[in-house]
């Protein structure tokens, strides 16, 4: 049986654009939509051409995409003027844009109010606006705003803007959730009716996420009848963000309600790039990656209990509702103070670390990180301290080289320029096969003069870490007063681009930072294959 074509529109570089902190540059705007264009998105909203310098030179060219069309946004003519004399309609018909999609408000609320003019002038603005587009080979959408709330408060004047777009030669019909507060079986109904008069081949849902449904929404939406989704990458948006498209995709590639009746240009192929795409823009964005979202989180297909985790051992899907390998994730059973035989010998399958099931050195590493775990360590959080520290439990670390004693001073000064500034110098003394170094370095704080201090003459061992940085830096106190116990996690990346994390805990912050400093430097030895 043939499927339907459902198809799914990105408004990340727009509508995810409002998302507070977020910014985005010309060349942002450039890689995201190429990014989108590749993994199989229909239909590409870059923005508001006008509206900023950015979006202006955004449309000046169109993008060379594959598959998906390149649209513009904006508001259809202004109440008062004609669709040729309103220099913001003429600004969006000017971009290089393969379709254009308006906002029209459709609620007799919204139009009394925020647009203060009439009902009709409101109608009239949606249908020039539309026929003018229309009448330049424009494919055309119309984004009725605030639809559900009007559509509640006045049915008949709705579902009139509704069918002005429509019977003026929209190709889809938007209905918008633009407060975010419509349930899912309101969104059902109320999508059953709409496509009584508009066909549900030209009926899309915008839906916001401000009661934490706007997935719902979508797919309430779909089953209703409505063939276009609108929403954005990791859920960006304003206020509580737009429809999550990480989540929409792999739900309607991976279940069956969906799978077996739409089909969608992303094929199974780019969904297993789906976690590369999101953690791509949360990258770019410098936010760290929501690690419980659906899918694409890296707690998504996380076991940590020791019964699930012998489970998932014997069969992944006692406790995993799809495979993680298809949408780019990966399994993973986390090391913790609730560890058992069955999540240690997991993870240590996962690192490639080999042992025997019968070594008696099993039983103790499992000891070794209840207790560890229990002084405040995260190993679950802490990657390669993990892999380090089950290495040396087995007798697999060798003993590169012993640090004898480090020394950090903070300083308070005045430089050449008369700015009073705050300089860090650390020394650090390291033993390489018998070989006393010294090494001394200033930094923009201790930790970070201690890091370049260790890493500046390993001798030997120096041509393995020249490309080890550190890329990130977190601090939690565990308990409060005077002997508070802190627990430091760094996160470094080498020349390859591979990152991993170490742990630290003492009741010296400056004594766990040196900790998860010296497990970071062992792991890149040992990952090189460094020979002591």
């Amino acid at each position: 049986m043939s499927r339907e074509r459902l198809y799914l529109f990105d408004t990340t570089l727009r509508d995810g654009a409002q998302t507070n902190g977020v910014d985005f540059t010309l060349q942002d705007k450039q890689v995201i939509s190429g990014m989108l264009d590749a993994l199989g998105i229909d239909y590409v909203e870059g923005g508001y051409p006008g509206a900023n310098p950015i979006d202006t030179e955004f449309f000046s060219k169109k993008p060379a995409f594959d598959h998906a069309r390149f649209t513009a946004f904006g508001m259809t003519r202004r109440p008062g003027r004609s669709a040729s004399n309103d220099p913001g309609l003429a600004g969006i018909l000017e971009a290089k844009a393969d379709a254009i999609c308006f906002v029209a408000k459709s609620s007799a609320y919204q139009v009394r109010v925020a647009l203060e003019t009439t009902n009709e002038e409101n109608l009239a603005s949606i249908r020039d606006s539309v026929a003018a587009a229309r009448a330049l080979g424009r494919e055309v959408m119309v984004d009725c705003e605030h639809f559900f709330d009007g559509y509640k408060e006045n049915r008949d004047y709705a579902l009139a803007c509704a069918r002005a777009a429509y019977q003026s030669g929209a190709r889809w019909v938007v209905l918008c959730d633009t407060n975010g507060g419509t349930m899912p079986h309101e969104i059902e109904t109320i999508v059953g009716d709409v496509i009584k008069q508009v066909p549900g081949a030209n009926v899309g849902i915008h839906a916001h996420n401000d009661t934490e449904q706007a997935v719902a929404n979508s797919l309430a939406a779909v089953r209703a009848g409505a063939r276009q989704i609108q929403g954005t990458l990791n859920g960006l948006g304003e206020r509580c963000g737009n429809a999550n498209l990480c989540s929409l995709i792999p739900t309607l590639k991976l279940k069956q309600e969906f799978a077996d009746k739409f089909e969608i240009g992303v094929t199974t192929e780019k969904l297993a790039t789906l976690v590369k795409v999101s953690r791509t823009l949360d990258d770019m964005l410098n936010r760290a990656p929501n690690r419980h979202a659906a899918y694409v989180g890296e707690s998504a297909f996380v076991t940590k209990t020791g019964i699930h985790a012998s489970a998932v051992m014997k069969d992944p899907q006692t406790y995993e509702h799809v495979l993680p390998d298809s949408v780019g994730n990966h399994r993973k059973v986390l090391v913790s103070d609730q560890a058992g035989r069955s999540n240690v010998m997991a993870e240590l399958d996962r690192a490639g670390i080999a042992y025997d099931k019968s070594d008696p050195r099993l039983t103790r590493l499992v000891e070794e990180l209840k207790e560890r775990e229990a002084a405040g360590f995260a190993y679950e959080s802490a990657n390669a301290s993990f892999d380090l520290l089950a290495r040396r439990t087995l007798g697999k670390v060798p003993e590169y080289f012993k640090v004898e004693q480090f020394d950090v001073n903070v300083e308070q000064r005045y430089n050449a320029n008369g700015q009073r500034v705050t300089v860090a110098l650390a020394v650090v003394k390291v033993d390489v096969d018998g070989e006393r170094l010294i090494s001394a370095a200033e930094g923009n704080g201790p930790v970070n003069a201690l890091d370049v201090a260790l890493r500046k003459d390993l001798g030997k061992y120096q041509k393995y870490i020249d490309g080890l940085k550190l890329i990130d830096y977190r601090v939690r106190i565990l308990n409060g007063g005077t002997e508070a116990v802190t627990r430091v996690l760094i996160e470094s990346e080498d020349e390859t681009g591979e990152s991993w994390t170490t742990v630290g805990v003492s009741p010296n912050i400056i004594d766990a930072s040196f900790q998860a400093l010296m497990d970071s430097v062992f792991y890149k030895l040992v990952r090189s294959g460094a020979q002591a």
